[in-house]
């Protein structure tokens, strides 16, 4: 087995959001990647610039931070024939490792671009250097870039920033200091290519909290619905941790719960709400072990947002009570009026 650590950089629209591709908002314009094998010894590396047809001209904010100019991108590869040698160059028996999770989503949206989508099968599993350089050394996710997290660990800077090999490079020598316990225990799920039935669903458990990725549905109601999707179990014991507080929405993306085990306390409960590209809905489902400060606040929050909603309610039924009041008196002088 072989760790794939690759970065990429691409384009976007120059002339606005209103102008762009929907299909292809973001075009790759260079590969880079490094191959360690698994004993995370560099043995080979991968580097190709690619000719745009998208969007053939740079957008502002891309010049002024890539280091490759018109020239060198017209002389460069089709992607097409570019990701296909990427690919066989990367073999079999791989895990791809990356810096943010940002780019193998693009590496997936371009190949559905080109109908080459099936050349990477997904979901993806994979290592996400940015969220465990997060948990090893500040003890949390974090989003720090790439550069700030070579200066903190005092590597040297031998190549530039934002060019696909160099940053290949530098994430594959901040993976190379993280513990192995920890990288597995952190592996990481790209769900592009989300679940598609019921037996694909997928269930992981990490230390403090599990994860479970829904198949896809027509609506968010119908997800709601599903008992796998709402159902809370307790990942320490495999027993149901039976709701204190039932699901409620926080926004139209997020639904929370609290829910509590006899043996191992209280867990909270989140569901994010993700859209495919073809307009239909999957779950990303988390559940994780609280202790009784933050369980206090779930309950704090169901109670604000209660009470919110209620008194929403209450204004809009008053405000209908008072244009219907003004219907009527009009409508009364008008009875009048015929008589």
């Amino acid at each position: 087995m072989n760790y794939i650590v690759f970065d990429l950089e691409w384009n976007q629209c120059p002339y606005g959001k209103e102008q762009e591709n929907r299909r292809l908002p973001f075009e790759i314009l260079e590969i880079g990647a490094v191959k360690l094998d698994e004993n995370k010894n560099m043995v080979d590396s991968f580097q190709e610039v690619i000719k745009p047809a998208v969007y053939k001209k740079l957008h502002f904010h891309t010049r002024e931070i890539l280091d490759l100019d018109a020239a060198v991108l017209k002389q460069g590869c089709p992607f097409p024939k570019a990701v296909k040698k990427f690919l066989t160059w990367c073999g079999q028996d791989v895990k791809f490792c990356t810096w943010g999770s940002s780019d193998l989503v693009e590496l997936q949206r371009n190949l559905k671009y080109y109908k080459l989508l099936s050349l990477l099968k997904g979901p993806i599993f994979y290592y996400d250097i940015q969220k465990l350089f997060g948990l090893v050394y500040e003890g949390e996710k974090t989003t720090r870039s790439l550069e700030y997290a070579i200066d903190f660990l005092e590597e040297g800077k031998e190549g530039k920033f934002h060019r696909a090999l160099n940053d290949a490079h530098y994430t594959a020598e901040i993976f190379r200091k993280l513990p192995q316990t920890v990288i597995e225990e952190y592996e990481s799920i790209d769900c592009y290519q989300n679940p598609k039935s019921k037996s694909q669903e997928i269930q992981m458990i990490y230390p403090g909290y599990s994860k479970f990725i829904s198949r896809e549905f027509l609506s968010k109601e119908d997800a709601m619905k599903d008992r796998e999707v709402t159902r809370t179990k307790c990942f320490l014991c495999g027993e149901t941790a039976r709701k204190k507080v039932r699901w409620f929405s926080v926004n139209p993306k997020s639904n929370l719960c609290l829910a509590f085990c006899p043996e191992h306390g209280y867990f909270k409960g989140k569901i994010r709400m993700k859209k495919t590209d073809e307009g239909k809905y999957y779950v990303i489902k988390t559940l994780k072990l609280i202790d009784l400060e933050e369980a206090a606040s779930i309950r704090e929050r169901k109670e604000l947002l209660t009470k919110k909603r209620r008194m929403k309610r209450h204004q809009e039924k008053e405000e209908k009570i008072g244009k219907g009041g003004k219907t009527s008196l009009y409508g009364n002088a008008s009875k009048s009026k015929r008589k």
